[in-house]
């Protein structure tokens, strides 16, 4: 298992943690050192003033006495010469003018500071003489802090990259061909709304694969009839040379050209999100047209659609041609305008479809239960009138007339 990602989120975090703690610490100890030197000036200056040098020597070691009990320490004070001046509590080592500042020995903690008059003062104190925390780190502190933030996001930045990682398997999977791979999409962060989006995009794909190999597999079929036909066409016309035979090789012909044109439109709408053509187009002149080709009554008035003519009309010769095939004449053709609604009708006085198949006619070659395959099914007619359909965003549907027959209903949007 590759946890990369993990190790980069995480050391970026604890990086980050360790750059802040130590910022921090950098800040404190100059802060520090700031509020110590302010301190020690404050303090050599309050301690001068309450211990004048031309005191009298026994007021001198009254208030020596006095400043000690009230800081519960030793204290002695020394000349600038090192003699001792004044002295409360216990005494100090010989030679604890040796060195200023704050040093801890077995006898306790000892302050040596000197004054601005020259002379030095000794204290021995448990506590501290100044400002701080007892010589506590702040560094160490900041550490520790670090450190518990650290384990604390481990589980949380872990969570996060697990299910990145699953993602990721998901799609490695779903790429080597398990087109049935989804992946888990709980949640409502960035990383759920990537694993819908892959679910969304991996369930489209599919069904698209599902109908091509649907579509080539009914196409092969659908075509194996005319090209057997066609071949005993072409032995008999070889035989007799008739009329006959000959004009039945030319429908087989036109037959095998219609389909495979379906099939080519078929499959370009299927990989077009947009219409290469797009101009107005008068709904009731293309159906006059397709009308007079197929020999059917049109009725109506103008409606003007945007689309590719082209399309539009195979619509319309596609919904004509269904009629004559499936149902029973007459077959006419309806146009019709509605507010911003143009609305197109072909309608037969056939048998009419069966209420449980009236879904299914719109799948492509889709075979009615109990027909036989010389009857043969819907091809791809009534497919590609759905097609076209969604690409002028327009609405399919099949209507029952009230006395009979079947009539399929196409809903355009008006032309602006």
């Amino acid at each position: 298992m590759r946890r990369t990602l993990f190790l980069k989120v995480y050391l970026t975090l604890i990086a980050s943690l360790a750059l802040v703690a130590a910022s921090s610490a950098l800040f404190v100890h100059f802060n520090s050192g700031e509020a110590e030197t302010s301190w020690r000036e404050r303090r050599e200056r309050v301690v001068a003033a309450l211990l004048p040098a031309d005191a009298d020597p026994a007021a001198f070691q009254a208030t020596v006495g006095r400043l000690a009990e009230a800081l519960d320490a030793d204290l002695s004070v020394y000349s600038a010469d090192r003699r001792l001046l004044a002295s409360a509590g216990a005494p100090f080592p010989a030679d604890v003018l040796s060195r200023r500042g704050r040093r801890d020995g077995p006898d306790g903690r000892i302050f040596v500071f000197r004054l601005s008059d020259g002379r030095t003062v000794a204290a021995r104190m448990d506590r501290p003489f100044g400002p701080g925390g007892g010589g506590r780190n702040p560094l160490a502190w900041l550490a520790m802090i670090a450190a518990v933030i650290g384990l604390a996001a481990y589980p949380v930045v872990r969570h996060l990259t697990r299910r990145l990682e699953r993602l990721r398997r998901g799609v490695d999977a779903w790429g080597g061909g398990a087109l049935a791979t989804r992946v888990a999409d709980d949640g409502h962060d960035e990383v759920a709304a990537v694993a819908r989006s892959f679910n969304k995009a991996a369930d489209h794909i599919e069904r698209l694969l599902a109908a091509h190999r649907s579509l080539l597999a009914n196409a092969s079929h659908e075509l194996r009839s005319p090209l057997a036909r066609l071949r005993m066409a072409i032995d008999l016309f070889e035989q007799s040379g008739s009329a006959a035979s000959r004009d039945e090789i030319l429908r087989n012909l036109g037959e095998l050209d219609t389909l495979v044109e379906e099939i080519l439109l078929a499959s370009r709408l299927d990989h077009v999100e947009k219409l290469d053509l797009v101009e107005p187009v008068d709904l009731l002149a293309v159906a006059a047209e397709e009308g007079a080709r197929a020999a059917v009554e049109v009725t109506g008035a103008p409606a003007m659609v945007s689309g590719d003519p082209r399309l539009i009309a195979r619509l319309v010769r596609n919904l004509v041609q269904n009629a004559q095939r499936h149902g029973a004449p007459p077959v006419s053709i309806d146009v019709a305008q509605e507010g911003n609604v143009a609305r197109l009708a072909v309608r037969d006085h056939g048998q009419g479809v069966p209420e449980a198949e009236r879904d299914r006619v719109f799948e492509p070659f889709y075979r009615p239960s109990g027909r036989s395959e010389t009857a043969g099914g819907w091809g791809l007619g009534l497919s590609l009138v759905r097609q076209i359909a969604r690409h002028h965003g327009a609405s399919l549907r099949y209507e029952t007339p009230a006395d009979g027959g079947a009539c399929f209903v196409v809903e355009f949007p008006t032309a602006q």
